[in-house]
């Protein structure tokens, strides 16, 4: 099966690495995962002043930040992926990477407020639940 997993780095990034660990059907060589980092743009007025190759440095630094201890998580488990950092609005970003990698499944983590929370405080997870044309596992 082919797995997009976004990770941000925060807690719920953890939670959902420690439920992948603990669960023996999603490890193997059955699975082929992507981990997808998504890296908000700097603002275009910001940026305009910016040489790009220090915009680009920004960008690969932070993505590095949040795959560096997942990438250590996956050779512990023994488990292959590919990591892929991305700049832009991350819930946009996520479900059109999903939907164009022809992925199997999406696997994130969310906070897991309730439908009252997700209304007030919006929530990546439910916008990308909302565009995306592939099933998503969301783990609390």
């Amino acid at each position: 099966m082919k797995i997009l997993v976004p990770v941000d780095g925060s807690p719920f990034t953890k939670r959902m690495l420690a439920y992948l660990a603990a669960h023996d059907e999603w490890l193997g060589e059955a699975h082929q995962y992507t981990l997808l980092h998504v890296t908000p743009a700097v603002p275009p007025r910001a940026a305009a002043v910016l040489d790009k190759a220090v915009l680009q440095a920004h960008y690969a630094e932070e993505s590095e930040k949040v795959f560096k201890p997942i990438r250590s998580f996956f050779g512990k488990q023994k488990l292959k992926a590919d990591f892929v950092a991305k700049v832009g609005p991350a819930a946009d970003t996520i479900a059109t990477a999903a939907t164009k990698g022809k992925f199997d499944l999406l696997m994130m983590g969310s906070h897991g407020h309730g439908l009252l929370g997700s209304l007030v405080l919006g929530s990546v997870t439910t916008r990308v639940m909302a565009q995306c044309e592939v099933p998503v596992l969301v783990i609390r």
